[in-house]
């Protein structure tokens, strides 16, 4: 049989690349970037080129398995799916009817196109303990502060007609993550125009590379860096002052509140120069239409709601909302994921972990309300303040992308049902009673609102062939809403599908056959539609924010583990440590077992200025140990003038999938060696408002192993 080539969308992370994939006797061969997706234009990472290679690798779990050995032995049976799931749903239902279901928690991975269906099997089951392992530390910040501020999310305009002339990137580097639909093809046409380009991040990482101007910011000191941006722009009269005066509040409450975070204040702080401080505000705020291209760096620190706030008032100032080629409000042209949101019981809302504390992580005015991950796992560990007895994991991988993997282990074991959904194998399933075996993208079928959260346009994904038993993640809990009676159980992933797109006026089967639906944008929608805040106007100064108790203007708070903060660790720990690099191989903690890529990126980095390498007696190419006042890890040193002197940047989700054993207790070496998380910090403080803990701006020491 011939090949057949199908069009589709590659989901390996949550970039959404246009895809064409090639089936032959029902097997994906080969996978290529698709040249008329309107938003990719043929672009794919190596990822996603490699994805026939996942899709038809040897160790991929092909049937549902149950324990027949000790927690980590990798020791097991098979099971037909109706087996697995009768077991599953009874032992749920157990323990829900014995301790309530808040003692059964679920965790997903980052994105997944399953993402909205687990959280709607949470509020139906009755359960308010969902996580997955960004949230505080990734994203919903973001989303957060900008509907408090704006009314509504903002994404950068990089697929107007009209181009940017100015792009400040603010710790993140698009051109390898290509997060959340916006994609580094099309920052990289950006680029390509005359832009004047910024970016503030400790490393020069490969979007760096590409901008005028570096500000190798001090790890965990942004909100600093910010504040003293506004001071300047208000200072010099470089905001846009009719924007400011119809369409804001609190500008004169900001101004007086910013007089004293000067840029020179700030060069003491951030390590920056104050006339390049000054510098980068002059840029950002005359050159228009501008994008502050912001990431995940700025909400992984203990003042993480601040620090998103300070960052979020500059595109206000600048007046670049919602402006062609400058950041926009999303179309939000889908209809609303129904999460089932009035199906959990408010008593129950009251039980969800962290729900008193971190009001808008885990309180009913969060925007995704969910678990906070540290107390979840303590709550597992120590049974406080109530144990939690069951854990669901759907493409999560909690030993390597949470902080603390020994307590996290520590947790798993105490567990009495673990169940893990995924591709392979992981340190984690191996923890688990029941592991079930999850499509992999070209097997499923989805909708997909890109980029996300805005929903400016639509894409389908058809699934075009399948793998031994595998099944997709939002069927397995379909099957498993069926068996508990939950409610809605009678209403599919597909049939919600169709739901959503009834607001574009076609079935998913029509957009199949489409392919994409790409209307084209609305500008200045707060002209005819308003903006929704309380205010009805963008809010520098938060009434919501001060209704809940938080300061309703931002400041900033020195990270509790620095050079100023803990001079008494610095002979021990004289670095800042960063973690959480991208690259472009792997995504998170997976596939680490494809040879394609494993020969590309064989060994987990640590990044070190030759200035930093020279003092720590450390050569390029070195296995280093790293450590921190929780732990040590082993990386490969990677010497480089890219990042700033004093900072080490260690890569996170590293482990060894070769040193699972078929028959023995996994090596526990194999997820801990190179962990990131046995260096990062999960106690408090916490950001008082998302509970965000610490995993930048840390110390740590570095030598030669």
């Amino acid at each position: 049989m011939s090949e057949v080539i199908h069009r589709s969308v590659c989901r390996i992370c949550h970039g959404g690349c246009g895809a064409l994939v090639y089936v032959k006797d029902g097997k994906v061969v080969r996978v290529k970037g698709d040249p008329d997706s309107p938003i990719s234009r043929g672009y794919m990472c190596v990822k996603g080129l490699k994805s026939h290679e996942i899709a038809n690798h040897p160790d991929r779990l092909k049937t549902p398995l149950k324990r027949t050995g000790e927690r980590g032995q990798n020791k097991w049976t098979e099971l037909s799916w109706d087996a697995a799931l009768d077991e599953i749903a009874g032992k749920i239902s157990d323990l829900k009817s014995s301790f309530g279901p808040e003692t059964i928690a679920i965790g997903q991975g980052t994105g997944r196109h399953h993402y909205m269906h687990v959280v709607r099997f949470a509020n139906a089951l009755g359960t308010p303990n969902w996580y997955e392992p960004g949230l505080a530390q990734c994203f919903i910040p973001r989303i957060t502060v900008s509907h408090l501020t704006y009314g509504g999310f903002v994404v950068g305009d990089y697929y107007g007609s009209v181009k940017p002339k100015c792009i400040l990137f603010w710790a993140h580097n698009p051109l390898v993550t290509s997060a959340d639909g916006e994609l580094a093809p099309a920052v990289m046409r950006a680029l390509h125009n005359e832009c004047e380009t910024i970016s503030v991040d400790p490393r020069r990482t490969e979007t760096g590379k590409r901008c005028k101007l570096w500000l190798p910011i001090r790890p965990g000191t942004d909100a600093a860096l910010a504040l003293a941006m506004i001071n300047y722009i208000i200072n010099r009269n470089l905001y846009d002052n009719d924007f400011i005066e119809h369409y804001t509040v609190g500008f004169s409450e900001l101004k007086d509140h910013v007089s004293r975070y000067t840029t020179k204040w700030a060069e003491g702080i951030t390590t920056i120069a104050a006339k390049d401080i000054e510098k980068a505000a002059e840029i950002y705020a005359t050159v228009k239409p501008g994008i502050l291209d912001w990431g995940l760096g700025l909400e992984q620190n203990s003042n993480s709601l601040q620090t998103v706030r300070s960052v979020a008032i500059l595109r206000a100032l600048t007046g670049n909302i919602d402006v062609p080629g400058g950041d926009i409000l999303g179309m939000n042209i889908l209809k609303s994921y129904p999460v089932l949101k009035d199906k959990l019981p408010a008593e129950s809302s009251q039980k969800r972990i962290g729900a008193e504390e971190f009001k808008l992580l885990s309180g009913w005015r969060a925007y995704m309300p969910s678990a906070h991950i540290p107390g979840l796992f303590k709550a597992i560990d120590e049974g406080i303040p109530y144990r939690i007895r069951a854990l669901l994991l759907f493409g999560n991988n909690p030993l390597l992308t949470v902080s603390n993997p020994k307590r996290t282990l520590s947790a798993l074991r105490k567990l009495d049902l673990l169940v893990a959904t995924d591709l392979f194998m992981t340190p984690s399933s191996l923890q688990a009673d029941y592991v079930l075996p999850a499509a992999f993208w070209p097997e499923i079928n989805h909708v997909m609102g890109i980029p996300l959260v805005v929903e400016n346009y639509v894409y389908a994904q058809r699934a075009l062939t399948s793998y031994y038993s595998a099944r997709q993640d939002e069927w397995i809990i379909d099957e498993l809403s069926k068996r508990l009676s939950l409610p809605s159980q009678d209403i599919s992933y597909m049939d919600i599908f169709n739901h959503q797109l009834s607001n574009v006026g076609m079935s998913f089967e029509q957009l199949v056959e489409k392919g994409a639906h790409c209307p084209p944008h609305e500008y200045y929608k707060y002209k005819t539609k308003g903006i929704r805040t309380p205010s009805k106007k963008v809010e520098l100064y938060s009434s919501v924010l001060k209704r809940m108790g938080y300061p309703p203007l931002p400041d900033y708070v020195e990270p509790p583990e620095s050079p100023v903060s803990t001079p008494e660790l610095l002979n021990a720990y004289p670095y800042i440590l960063i973690t959480g690099g991208r690259c472009r191989e792997f995504f998170h903690s997976e596939h680490r077992q494809i040879k394609g890529l494993r020969e590309r990126h064989p060994d987990p980095l640590a990044e070190l200025n030759p200035e930093t390498a020279k003092a720590a007696g450390v050569a390029d190419g070195d296995w280093v140990k790293i450590s921190s006042p929780r732990g040590e890890v082993l990386m490969r040193a990677k010497v480089t003038v890219d990042i700033a002197p004093g900072v080490i940047s260690v890569e996170h989700g590293s482990w060894f999938p070769e040193e699972i054993s078929p028959d023995d207790a996994v090596n526990e070496e194999s997820f801990l060696r190179s962990n990131a998380n046995v260096l990062t910090a999960d106690t408090p403080p916490y950001d008082p408002a998302f509970g965000s803990y610490r995993l930048r701006g840390l110390l740590c020491s570095i030598k030669k192993a």
